[in-house]
């Protein structure tokens, strides 16, 4: 038997008999995993998890009771910063409180900044889609308030505002949640960019941003339908 005979042979056991196409077709899929946690979304104990996620991966956490206050952490996190790249939808309030001598980089899919522009800007600041408490990943779907990939990818330090409401507990949740746009680019973010050599020595920085600081921001006040 090959390789791929057995694997495929895993695969049809796992669905049960049937083949791939039937289970598609028919939505009989068995699920055996958990499809969502005991923690509420958006509660103060699923918060609470993802904050102890995000800071054993060596993320900054940040947590604004308003929406002034988040302006506030956002203008103290980049006072030494000359430049910061912000998608188009991004929230303005939360740059109201940046210092005269940090310019504002915009980037958008019909006016993209290159490569190279990017890696001159020191920051970059985004919204968020969804954030998963269970394994402290902060999800992107280039949303008009997160932006294109790169722009999450090249600068060094990512300034991320993630809403309290959007903590779910598990990752199929999340998943639930990003499945109504299944067309849209994805970006799952577990601290800062690192990666070992053989030795373990650990190096941050290397595919993405060196620095990360989640800033958690109050739930919107007046939030539209579903995305």
């Amino acid at each position: 038997m090959s390789a791929r005979d057995e694997i495929l042979g895993r695969v049809r056991a796992a669905l049960g008999g049937s083949t791939m196409g039937d289970a598609a077709t028919s939505g009989t899929v068995p699920r055996a995993y958990r499809e969502h946690g005991d923690l509420a979304p958006g509660s103060p104990e699923a918060v609470d998890v993802l904050v102890d996620r995000l800071v054993d991966y060596r993320a900054h956490v940040h947590v604004a009771a308003t929406a002034v206050e988040v302006a506030t952490i956002v203008g103290d996190l980049l006072a030494e910063a000359a430049s910061v790249v912000v998608p188009p939808g991004l929230d303005a309030a939360w740059l109201g409180a940046l210092g005269a001598g940090t310019a504002v980089v915009p980037d958008a899919r019909d006016d993209p900044r290159t490569p190279d522009q990017l890696d001159q800007v020191d920051a970059v600041v985004t919204a968020a889609r969804v954030a998963i408490a269970d394994t402290g990943t902060i999800v992107l779907d280039g949303e008009p308030d997160q932006g294109r990939r790169a722009i999450t990818l090249v600068p060094d330090l990512h300034v991320c505002v993630v809403r309290t409401d959007q903590v779910v507990e598990t990752v199929p949740e999340a998943v639930r949640l990003l499945a109504a746009h299944p067309e849209r680019p994805q970006t799952w973010i577990s601290g800062p960019s690192a990666t070992s050599d053989i030795e373990l020595s650990r190096v941050e920085g290397v595919h993405g941003p060196r620095t990360l600081h989640v800033v958690l921001a109050p739930p919107r006040e007046n939030p539209g339908p579903p995305r």
